[in-house]
């Protein structure tokens, strides 16, 4: 008999919570049953209704209420109510997938460490940044012993940044390089973004500039050809435009994500990644629904 849809709710109806709501469409494991905002008149939830999906304008405590209707809630609210929603629905025993940039939650990057999904009740997807960068990093750092210093300039088109987003720079930043420090063992971090006002809008890049003693460019051209497959299985418009070394032992990746055009166009790749990376986890839990997804010990503290 074929498994009835894993049911999941969606928290959050801008930009993010828009997109990932038509990617979920598309999955054979996944079924949304709610949409929840803060305005019925907001263009995601008139979309999401129109789309014929249930949806409320009554936020975190809608959910709370209809607790019994789905297994797992994405979060792409803001990083400063993710607390407070976490709180909410981990006593009902509810899975979490964390699309704010706040430093709650396992963080996963499902080529990296996607194998540690199960184990973990809220997964932080970290950023679009971090999600199109942390892959590289990790790949590279495997090639050298140290590493003094990681920069990663991330560059997204204007009108693919919501209101959440822009209200949560300064924990994108933060929690950016956290993620990318305990990926890579780096000892110094940079995170910059760039909104870019560009007419036609930009497509989404991420710049990565390493300090190393010294790098092979064979070596590292095959470490982020590997690693760029592995996204790409799941990402189709993630690909590199730049690798090279230099002899002060500097290595520079450039990275290019093209949206599928699911919500906004295709140049809003940083919705595509990190809703992409939102999928790969939620399915990972439905196709293990039958096993425990997590220590008991986890769901009990």
């Amino acid at each position: 008999m074929k498994p009835q849809p894993f049911k999941v709710a969606i928290l959050g109806a801008g930009c993010i919570g828009t997109d990932l709501l038509m990617k979920i469409q598309r999955s054979i494991h996944l079924e949304c049953v709610l949409v929840a905002g803060r305005n019925q008149a907001s263009c995601g939830l008139r979309k999401a209704l129109k789309m014929g999906y249930p949806t409320t304008d009554g936020g975190i405590a809608a959910l709370v209420d209809k607790s019994h209707t789905f297994d797992l809630v994405f979060d792409a609210t803001d990083a400063h109510s993710h607390q407070e929603h976490w709180n909410q629905l981990k006593p009902l025993r509810k899975l979490m997938v964390n699309l704010t940039p706040t430093q709650v939650g396992h963080m996963i990057a499902p080529s990296v460490n996607g194998n540690e999904i199960l184990e973990h009740q809220n997964i932080s997807l970290i950023s679009c940044g971090g999600q199109a960068s942390i892959p590289l990093v990790t790949a590279l750092s495997s090639l050298f012993p140290s590493i003094p210093y990681i920069e990663v300039v991330t560059t997204a088109a204007s009108p693919s940044v919501g209101r959440g987003t822009r209200l949560n720079l300064d924990e994108y930043i933060e929690t950016t390089e956290m993620a990318i420090s305990a990926f890579s063992r780096a000892s110094q971090v940079k995170a910059l973004v760039n909104l870019s006002p560009a007419k036609p809008p930009t497509t989404f890049r991420v710049a990565i500039s390493m300090m190393t003693d010294g790098a092979d460019l064979s070596a590292v051209k095959a470490a982020v050809t590997e690693a760029a497959a592995q996204v790409l299985s799941f990402v189709p418009g993630y690909h590199i435009t730049a690798c090279k070394t230099f002899e002060s032992g500097q290595v520079f990746v450039a990275v290019e994500v093209k949206g599928r055009g699911d919500y906004l166009p295709p140049y809003a790749g940083n919705l595509d990644i990190i809703n992409a990376a939102a999928i790969v986890v939620a399915e990972r839990y439905a196709v293990n629904r039958t096993s425990p997804l997590m220590p008991t010990s986890e769901l009990e503290l």
